[in-house]
């Protein structure tokens, strides 16, 4: 993965061959308490969603999240081994507790650079990534879920992992009425199909 300082990416993945991820709720709670330790150091985070078989960030890069660090033979961005260790040490506990073996994720992580565009693109990622335990029918309000970010969002828990402040510099979203804008974004699907 290629990352430049100062840009908003969503980062993305799923498990192997759509393969369940989480199969607990410590198992969230454990991805969150590692990506707080692998990730975190090296971008601010603006959003995320954990789903049962895939995740979602959108971070925000600095130069630390770009400075190059030797694994093995490879030359990887502080940011890309974040990553890497993340989804490793993951799917080896899990592996670990479901007496399973082998990948566990897709192959590749996915990250997409969201610029500011006529079509709005850091809005429309931040929406999508919180409506996803809603459009999969997981849960009747986006609230419910408890693996996002948008509990934050609207003030009702602080785990601490997101920069709101600096989202609100970065997205420009009705942060007064954020719940009325996210509905009427789920609700209007074409806004969203052939983004991610």
């Amino acid at each position: 993965m290629h990352f430049e300082p100062n840009k908003l990416y969503h980062v993305y993945n799923q498990g192997n061959n759509r393969q369940t991820l989480f199969f607990s709720e410590e198992n969230y709670r454990y991805f969150l308490r590692r990506y707080k330790q692998l990730v975190s150091p090296f971008v601010d985070t603006i959003a995320y969603c954990l789903m049962p078989n895939h995740f979602h960030f959108l971070v925000y890069t600095n130069y630390r999240s770009t400075e190059t660090t030797r694994v093995g033979s490879l030359m990887l961005t502080q940011l890309s081994n974040g990553l890497r260790q993340l989804l490793s040490s993951y799917a080896s506990a899990v592996n670990n507790a479901q007496h399973r073996s082998g990948s566990l994720f897709r192959q590749k992580t996915k990250s997409k650079l969201l610029e500011n565009s006529s079509e709005n693109y850091p809005l429309i990622a931040f929406h999508y990534t919180h409506q996803n335990p809603l459009v999969s029918g997981l849960v009747k309000r986006l609230e419910d879920w408890e693996f996002s970010s948008y509990q934050d969002y609207l003030g009702l828990r602080d785990d601490n992992l997101c920069n709101i402040a600096l989202a609100k510099k970065l997205i420009d979203a009705n942060w007064g009425n954020l719940e009325r804008e996210s509905l009427e974004m789920c609700e209007n699907k074409k806004t969203l199909i052939g983004i991610f």
